[in-house]
């Protein structure tokens, strides 16, 4: 892995934790390996634990008295409390996108859009996630508010290690495509306001029938 450039100091350290609990890599509940980070990310311990502090305040990690940090927990009712918050974000987010979306902006995620159908036509789920990622975080985007995009992008990487990689049923892998499909109708249409509801509907199924919450503690 590429070692940090010093100017950039806690910043990229944060987010580079971010991605590691993200994918995994650094499990829920598990220490974080402040030594081993350093050296991996060719910082000092001063930035790392800067970082350390800004991703407690987020709600990654738990900082412990004189013990360092652990990967903070992902239980049923924190995913639940956050993605009613997600799917009031993302509703607003396709309000304002139907609005604000540029030609490129609705070009790429059409492209987006098909290269997620194939996968799904040849069972392919890891791929279709990344792509259905993709999709919902270049919406928020084109919705062209800062501040919302701030905000969903901090709680986005809290529940993306389920959120994205959650295995799905049959049947709600099916519904979800249709849901995408009528999300792309809504964008060429320029309606915010239908965008907005299948969002949000898009969001709440997503808790009801997938298997995101047997992934939470």
């Amino acid at each position: 892995m590429e070692k940090i450039k010093q100017n950039t100091l806690h910043g990229e350290v944060a987010e580079r934790i971010r991605d590691m609990i993200a994918q995994g890599t650094l499990a829920p509940g598990s220490r974080v390996p402040e030594k081993q980070l350093c050296e991996q990310f060719g910082v000092s311990r001063t930035p790392l634990r800067e970082a350390l502090k800004v991703l407690a305040y987020e709600g990654f990690v738990e900082l412990l008295p004189n013990r360092g940090a652990r990967v903070a927990k992902l239980t049923r009712a924190a995913l639940k409390n956050t993605f009613e918050v997600m799917q009031n974000l993302e509703a607003l987010a396709g309000e304002l996108a139907g609005e604000r979306i540029t030609e490129q902006e609705l070009t790429n995620i059409e492209a987006l859009h098909y290269q997620m159908l194939a996968h799904y036509k040849n069972g392919n789920m890891q791929e279709y996630l990344l792509a259905n990622q993709q999709i919902h975080e270049a919406i928020v985007i084109a919705s062209q508010n800062d501040v919302l995009i701030d905000v969903y992008k901090n709680l986005n990487h809290r529940v993306r290690r389920v959120r994205f990689t959650a295995e799905l049923t049959n049947d709600y892998w099916s519904i979800a495509v249709a849901e995408h499909e009528a999300m792309i109708d809504a964008l060429r249409a320029r309606d915010g306001n239908a965008l907005s509801s299948i969002l949000r509907q898009h969001l709440k199924n997503k808790v009801e029938f997938s298997a995101l919450e047997e992934m939470a503690e």
